[in-house]
């Protein structure tokens, strides 16, 4: 059911969320009137109710770093949105925690299962109805409550760390981002044959597009590893998405571009009131490169089988170590020349025979067989 490694994937997923606005501007594309276009989109959320005490920028000191809540949610009562079958209460089907250095030069992210079981705080509902602090509840279960905001307050619970934005994005307007673009290519080891969901996608690679996408992105239930795996499968799609928008066939295309970020304005809630405060927060990450992003899953294993949760996962005490590295804003890895020597994680999760650490984190010494079983154990291709 879980893993205690840092599963991580160098992607930039981030430009999906943020960025495209900013290059619109860059483009030609957003002129005044298109920008009011791309307000009148945007949902927002509200402001965020924090349960931790807001680090203060001084005016004439060095900028704090950036936490911000990424949250894909699978409510079905949008258009579009219910492709499996499924009903979805709108719960956060994906959730990555972003920590954006202070310097402004790198970023990494951690994904939290939607399926681990948390302690939620007390948070207010979109209607202005209370809802009460829980214990052992999925984590999922805040957002299908109280939404965002209620999220929000779930994580600076878990980690301690205080969250500056959130964005949420629906599946509606994925899919309309995606076939803005043309579609994206993946590569399917084994063919996905899922009669429940009406979910039948073929083996090999291939361009995928519309209910395709979603299907893809959604399927759980009949590809490796459940909820863990198709969390890893959704970050390297987006990651293929994040490279076909940044790719000529998009940026030399004002119309194309234009669509994309039109489907993105419609699909996002946030904190942030304006296209023009989410082009102002892209800008001030332009200078983070592609290779400057890593993402990382929280460490988790599965509960013992007679253990009530059996079939969730629970956050292990592993994890501590990220949330001390956001507060700090040190970087994931440190060099092999720091002070702490903390050994850098591996890209993939531990697998017998891998070299770890004291405290249970793999080494670089991941072979490339490794490699190979943990994409196969995760329904995805091996790597090139």
């Amino acid at each position: 059911m879980g893993t205690k490694a840092w599963s991580g994937t160098r992607t930039v997923v981030l430009t999906v969320v943020v960025t495209m606005l900013f290059l619109a501007a860059g483009t030609g594309v957003a002129t005044w009137a298109f920008y009011g276009h791309l307000n009148r989109n945007l949902g927002t959320g509200g402001d965020i109710h924090h349960l931790l005490d807001e680090p203060k920028e001084a005016d004439d000191g060095p900028k704090q770093p950036l936490n911000i809540l990424i949250l894909g949610t699978d409510g079905r009562d949008c258009e579009g949105c219910s492709i499996d079958g499924e009903s979805g209460v709108g719960g956060s089907d994906s959730t990555i925690l972003l920590h954006v250095a202070a310097d402004r030069k790198s970023a990494y992210g951690v994904s939290i299962p939607r399926d681990a079981i948390v302690d939620r705080p007390e948070c207010t509902a979109d209607d202005g109805d209370k809802i009460g602090e829980a214990t052992d509840v999925m984590w999922n279960e805040a957002y299908a409550l109280g939404g965002p905001i209620c999220t929000v307050r779930q994580t600076e619970l878990l980690t301690g760390v205080p969250i500056d934005h959130y964005l949420a994005l629906d599946f509606a307007g994925f899919r309309g981002m995606v076939d803005a673009v043309g579609g994206v290519t993946v590569c399917i080891p084994e063919a996905i044959d899922d009669e429940e969901h009406n979910i039948f996608l073929p083996a090999g690679t291939q361009n995928l597009r519309g209910k395709q996408a979603l299907d893809y992105v959604r399927n759980r239930s009949s590809t490796p590893n459940a909820d863990l795996g198709r969390m890893r499968r959704q970050q390297h799609f987006l990651s293929a998405l994040a490279t076909k928008v940044l790719s000529a066939g998009t940026l030399t295309r004002p119309g194309r571009l234009a669509a994309f970020s039109t489907e993105l304005s419609k699909s996002i809630t946030t904190d942030i009131d304006s296209v023009a405060g989410l082009a102002d927060l892209a800008a001030e990450m332009r200078n983070i490169k592609p290779t400057g992003i890593e993402f990382v899953t929280v460490p988790n294993a599965g509960f013992p089988t007679d253990d009530p949760n059996w079939g969730r996962l629970r956050i292990l005490p592993e994890s501590d170590e990220l949330w001390e590295r956001m507060l700090a804003d040190r970087p994931l890895h440190d060099s092999p020349a720091s002070p702490s020597g903390t050994p850098r994680p591996s890209e993939t999760p531990s697998s017998p025979g891998a070299d770890t650490s004291p405290s249970g984190l793999p080494t670089d010494t991941t072979t490339p067989a490794d490699k190979e079983k943990d994409a196969a154990d995760n329904g995805l291709c091996a790597p090139a």
